[in-house]
């Protein structure tokens, strides 16, 4: 990505890396956070509060990673893995654009679905009205401007949710509890790890890394950290608004529910404006994001404007599109893109530390302390349990007679999580 030379500080630069949360805040995360409020209450808070505070260490890190050593996360991984580094370069940008192009036609029809709370239009018509100014905005190759504008859009959203949030009448200790005691009620692990895997997703690591080219550690923390932040406080909002919902959930439910709660229709037009807000912000970043780890991963094509990270931008760009205009809701698509990003984050965690903590690769003023390895070792573990537990219930759900296994399963995938991360503990002080 190119240097940037003026947004720096303070407020711009939360505005520059605000990039990072208009792109894990999108119609996918509204709608599985606006679920497990209307479903739990908020008893699955606590998932976002873990899941924000791990994109902000990750992140750092992978940001951190590029600084110290000037080269990309895609860069590094060929580094450390000369044999087989392009092998396994090419095959994590597969699994990652695979990803970004599912998300994305469920970026489009979730603004989609926000302007209908609005305007009454065709899909395909108000499908291309979204696509079509997120192409204008990334031919255009200005990065900085790009930053800018998802930045403002975020904000807007935040308001909206925020707002929204602000409407539900829930008792403090309610809220301290979900917030900070972990609990996973019955038929609730699928949206935990979903709640997680929308916030902590492998395309925002090289996007991170992306950003931090030519900063100083100092300006990349003072932007990074509170503008994931205001992504985790947008996503625990949807959450709370989402626990106003009484009955089948639907978009159009949040809508009536915040309006009758506020006397007017200001709930609905405003929950809709920031649904079309997440889903136009994600239209402009999912494909951003792939072209962004494809450079880092395959290398190449310097430059925005190039015709190989122009490629890559449109073809996500187009599949969404095509998808949205059709009308076609690609739901098992987008499911098997979360399942590979939930196998592939382990991985990502696990490389990230350990480049973090090579002293051949970075100086040692840039390498992890103690409680940075602790904090790290502690997310893969989750991260790895989680992985674990979701390739279970696939398996369960073909095989019935796993399921009659389910507790046993539980203490070996925990098993095999502690084993893998005391490995990585032992693999970080060797290092």
């Amino acid at each position: 990505m190119p240097r940037v030379v003026d947004l720096r500080q303070g407020f711009g630069s939360m505005l520059l890396w605000s990039v990072i949360s208009a792109a894990f805040i999108g119609p996918g995360t509204v709608t599985t956070a606006a679920r497990a409020g209307a479903a739990y209450g908020f008893q699955l808070l606590w998932a976002l509060v873990f899941s924000t505070g791990a994109a902000i260490i990750l992140q750092e890190a992978a940001a951190r990673i590029t600084i110290a050593s000037g080269k990309s996360l895609g860069e590094i991984i060929a580094l450390r893995y000369a044999k087989r580094g392009r092998h396994l370069s090419l095959a994590l940008f597969v699994a990652v654009a695979f990803g970004c192009a599912a998300y994305e036609a469920g970026n489009i029809l979730g603004a989609v679905a926000g302007l209908q709370l609005l305007i009454a239009a065709p899909v395909h018509w108000l499908s291309l009205l979204v696509a079509m100014p997120a192409a204008l905005l990334l031919w255009s190759g200005r990065h900085v401007g790009i930053a800018r504008l998802m930045g403002v859009v975020v904000f807007v959203m935040g308001f909206a949710f925020i707002w929204a949030a602000l409407q539900v009448k829930a008792p403090v200790a309610k809220v301290f509890q979900g917030a900070f005691v972990p609990a996973i009620p019955q038929g609730a692990l699928l949206l935990v790890t979903g709640l997680i895997g929308t916030t902590i997703v492998p395309y925002n690591l090289f996007l991170a890394s992306g950003i931090g080219q030519g900063q100083s550690v100092t300006q990349m923390r003072s932007g990074l950290a509170p503008a994931v932040l205001l992504g985790g406080l947008i996503s625990m909002a949807i959450l709370a608004a989402g626990t106003m919902v009484a009955g089948e959930f639907s978009y159009a439910t949040i809508g009536q529910a915040l309006s009758k709660q506020t006397g007017s229709h200001a709930g609905a037009t405003l929950f809709a404006a920031g649904l079309f807000a997440a889903g136009a912000t994600s239209t402009v970043t999912a494909p951003l994001a792939a072209a962004v780890t494809a450079r880092s991963l395959l290398g190449g094509y310097p430059g925005w404007k190039s015709q190989y990270f122009r490629l890559v931008w449109m073809l996500v760009l187009g599949t969404g599109l095509a998808l949205g205009v059709a009308g076609v809701r690609p739901i098992p698509a987008i499911i098997l893109a979360q399942a590979v990003n939930g196998v592939l984050l382990p991985f990502v965690t696990a490389f990230v530390l350990l480049a973090i903590n090579d002293r051949k690769l970075l100086p040692a003023r840039y390498t992890n302390g103690r409680t940075a390895n602790v904090l790290m070792l502690m997310v893969f573990a989750v991260v790895c349990l989680l992985s674990l537990q979701n390739l279970w219930k696939a398996l369960a759900s073909v095989f019935d007679v796993l399921q009659q296994a389910d507790n046993l399963a539980w203490w070996i995938q925990a098993g095999i999580s502690v084993g893998i991360t005391a490995i990585l503990a032992g693999r970080v002080s060797l290092l």
